[in-house]
C-alpha cells in the first residue's frame, strides 16, 4: 500500500511540476554553452522515475553511512550526448525503455543579469527533465527541439541537468507502433546552456512579399516578438548589405511588424543561394540570422520558385549518418548528406519521415538544396484521439518555429502513406489547416497512396485521388513498381489519373541493393536490378500529367528493424543510392544521368 501511494505521489508532483517549455530560436547565434560530451545514465527498464523508490532527478546521495540511496550518477557508466546509447554500447542495441542521464557544470555568466536557458535539440522520444533536483517538465516528441529556464535555479559550481528520456512505443504516439526506420533512443542532438538579457527577441518571421517577387522594387515583410517583464517601447532591424534599416514599434503584447522595400534584393534559389544578414536589437539583446528571400507557389500543374516553373530533382534522406550507425546530429553529418544529394545532381531533398537536425536545414539554405519537411504521421497512427491530434499540432508548431526563415524548406508534409478514411481525412485536415495558419507562405503535400484499379478503365491505369489532396496544394505519391509488385518492366504499361489539377511529386519509388554485388538486371539485390528498376520507373514517371518532381527513396541505406534476411540486409534497409559504407550504387549514376539531363532541358 506505501509502494503505490508513493507512486501515486510522485505522478501528481509529475502533473503539478510540469509546464510548457519555453522554446528557445537561433540558439547559435545567441550567447551559449554545449553541454554536450560525456553524460552519466542510469538504466530504467520499468520506466518508474525511481530506482528503489527513490527519484531520480533529485541526483540523492547518502547523507551519512546509516542513510538508504540505491542509485548512485557518481558511480554510473557514460555515454556520449549527443548520440544514440543503442549506437554506444552492444548491450543497448536493442534497448527500448527509460534512461536517466546527468550533466554536472559549473557556471560561468558571460552577460550580465542574464535569464539562462538550458536548450535541448532533441531527444527520443519523452523526455521528463529536471534541474539541480527541482522537477520542470516534460516534452514529447523524438525530433523537435525544446528549452527550459534555470535562471532562478542555477549557481556557480554544482549545477547538474538530469534527463529522463523514453524511447518505448506507444499506440497514441508519433510515430505508432511500427516504423521502417531505426528506434534511436536517447539524446539524440546538441545540448546547450543559452543566455539572454532580461528582456530578448523570443522570435521573429521574415519573408519576400509574394506579390512583389516580380516587381523592381521587391518588398519584405517580418514580425518580431519580445519576452520579458520591461519591454522597450521601439526595437531596430537591419539588413545592412541593402542599407535598410527600421525601427520596430513594440506594442504591449511585444510584438512588432516591420517591411522594407528594395530594388537590390538578390533572390535565393538553388542556382543562387544568396543569403542576407538580418540583425534584430531590442534594449540590451542583439539577434542575427542568415536569411535568404525567394516566393514559391503553384500555377495549375506548375510550381513557381520566384515566379519561374521548376522541376524538382530530389532525394529522399533519413538523418542518419550510415557509416557510424547513427542519427545525424553535427554539421560534418549534414556536409555528409547534402554533398551526396549535390553530386547526384539534386536541387531538392526530402527530410524523411521526421524534422531532422537544425544543422541539415541551415546547410540546405547554404548550398542551394529546396527542402519537403514532415512529421511522422506515418502507419497506425491513432486517428480517433484528439489527443494525438493536439501532440502533432504542437510539434508542427516546433519545427515551423525552428525552421520557418530557412529559404531553403518550401513543402510542409502532413502524412506518408497513411489509408483514407472518415477519422483520417478529418485529423489529417485539422493537420493541414493548422499549419496554414501558422505559415501561408509554403506548400502543403503529403505522401499518399494511389488507387489499385479505377472503374471503367484498364488494370493499367491508376488512379490518384486521395480526398486530402484538396487540401494540398502538391499531389504525392509512392509507387513501387518492380519492387514490391510486378518485374520492372512492367512499368512501361502504367498510366497515372491524376484526379486534381495540381503538381505532382513522386515522393518515393526505388528498392533494394547490395553493394558490390552484381549479376543481371533479373536478379533481385543486385546493382544492376536497382538500377535497370530505375531506368523503368523513371521512364514511367515522366508520363505522369503534371510531373514536377520527384524524390527516390532512398540516398543512403539505413538500419531498419524490419529488415532482417541474412546476409542481404542484416537489420538495413537496402534501398540506397550509396552503401552503409560510402559506396555509390549502379543506379546512383542513372538517377545523376537523368538529372542532368532535365538540368540541361532548362538552359
Amino acid at each position: 500500500m506505501k509502494t503505490k501511494l508513493f507512486f501515486l505521489i510522485l505522478m501528481l508532483g509529475s502533473l503539478l511540476t510540469q509546464a510548457q517549455p519555453n522554446f528557445i530560436t537561433n540558439v547559435n547565434s545567441r550567447t551559449n554553452t554545449s553541454l554536450g560530451g560525456k553524460w552519466k545514465y542510469i538504466i530504467d527498464q520499468y520506466s518508474t522515475g525511481a530506482i528503489g523508490f527513490s527519484p531520480l532527478y533529485e541526483n540523492k546521495k547518502p547523507k551519512d553511512k546509516t542513510d538508504r540511496v540505491e542509485y548512485s550518477f557518481d558511480d554510473a557508466q557514460s555515454l556520449w550526448v549527443p548520440g544514440s546509447w543503442n549506437a554506444q554500447k552492444d548491450e543497448l542495441y536493442y534497448y527500448e525503455g527509460s534512461m536517466w542521464y546527468r550533466k554536472t557544470f559549473v557556471f560561468q555568466p558571460k552577460l550580465k543579469n542574464s535569464r539562462v536557458f538550458i536548450y535541448v535539440g532533441a531527444a527520443n522520444y519523452k523526455t521528463q527533465y529536471s534541474f539541480n533536483g527541482k522537477r520542470l517538465g516534460e516534452h514529447e516528441g523524438g525530433f523537435t527541439p525544446f528549452s527550459f529556464e534555470v535562471t532562478d535555479l542555477i549557481k556557480e559550481k554544482d549545477n547538474f541537468v538530469i534527463l529522463g528520456v523514453n524511447n518505448r512505443r506507444e499506440p497514441d504516439y508519433i510515430p505508432g507502433m511500427v516504423t521502417d526506420w531505426y528506434n534511436y533512443g536517447g539524446i539524440t542532438r546538441d545540448v546547450k546552456l543559452v543566455e539572454v538579457p532580461q528582456t530578448f527577441i523570443d522570435d521573429f518571421t521574415v519573408s519576400l512579399k509574394k506579390e512583389t517577387v516580380a516587381a523592381k522594387e521587391k518588398e519584405i515583410e517580418g514580425e518580431l516578438t519580445l519576452n520579458g517583464d520591461q519591454l522597450p517601447a521601439e526595437a531596430r532591424v537591419s539588413i545592412p548589405e541593402l542599407g535598410l534599416e527600421q525601427m520596430v514599434q513594440i506594442g504591449d503584447n511585444g510584438k512588432g511588424t516591420f517591411s522594407f522595400k528594395s530594388k537590390k534584393l538578390d533572390l535565393w534559389s538553388p542556382e543562387n543561394p544568396k543569403l542576407y544578414t538580418i540583425t534584430l536589437s531590442a534594449g540590451e539583446d542583439e539577434l542575427s540570422d542568415q536569411v535568404g528571400f525567394r516566393t514559391i507557389e503553384t500555377k495549375g500543374k506548375q510550381i513557381l520558385l520566384n515566379g519561374q516553373p521548376i522541376f524538382l530533382r530530389g532525394i529522399s534522406i533519413h538523418d542518419e549518418n550510415p557509416i557510424r550507425a547513427d542519427r545525424a546530429h553535427s554539421v560534418d553529418d549534414a556536409k555528409l548528406l547534402l554533398g551526396w544529394a549535390k553530386e547526384l545532381g539534386c536541387n531538392f531533398a526530402r527530410l524523411a519521415h521526421y524534422p531532422h537536425q537544425e544543422n541539415i536545414v541551415r546547410m540546405a539554405d547554404q548550398l542551394g538544396i529546396l527542402l519537403w519537411e514532415e512529421l511522422p504521421l506515418y502507419w497506425g497512427i491513432n486517428w480517433q484521439s484528439e489527443s494525438v491530434l493536439e501532440n502533432a499540432k504542437r510539434q508542427y508548431a516546433e519545427v515551423i518555429r525552428r525552421d520557418k526563415n530557412r529559404a531553403a524548406t518550401i513543402i510542409w508534409s502532413i502524412a506518408n502513406e497513411t489509408t483514407p478514411g472518415d477519422s483520417r481525412n478529418k485529423f489529417l485536415g485539422s493537420v493541414a489547416d493548422y499549419v496554414r495558419e501558422l505559415d501561408s507562405t509554403r506548400l502543403l503535400s503529403a505522401a499518399c497512396k494511389k488507387d489499385l484499379a479505377v472503374d471503367g478503365h484498364p488494370d493499367n491505369d491508376y488512379l490518384v485521388s486521395d480526398p486530402i489532396a484538396e487540401k494540398l496544394d502538391i499531389v504525392s505519391f509512392n509507387e513501387y513498381i518492380g519492387w514490391y509488385g510486378g518485374a520492372p518492366e512492367e512499368s512501361r504499361k502504367k498510366t497515372f489519373i491524376i484526379a486534381y489539377d495540381k503538381p505532382v511529386i513522386i515522393s518515393e519509388f526505388g528498392g533494394g541493393a547490395i553493394q558490390g554485388f552484381h549479376a543481371d538486371s533479373t536478379t533481385r539485390w543486385s546493382e544492376e536490378y536497382q538500377a535497370y528498376m530505375y531506368k523503368e520507373n523513371i521512364d514511367m514517371f515522366e508520363r505522369v500529367p503534371g510531373l514536377s518532381g520527384m524524390t527516390p527513396w532512398i540516398l543512403a541505406d539505413f538500419q531498419s528493424p524490419l529488415r532482417q534476411l541474412p546476409n542481404v540486409q542484416d537489420g538495413w534497409n537496402r534501398k540506397g543510392l550509396i552503401s552503409e559504407t560510402g559506396q555509390k550504387k549502379k543506379a546512383f549514376f542513372v538517377l545523376q544521368k537523368y538529372y542532368e539531363q532535365k538540368r540541361e532541358a532548362v538552359k
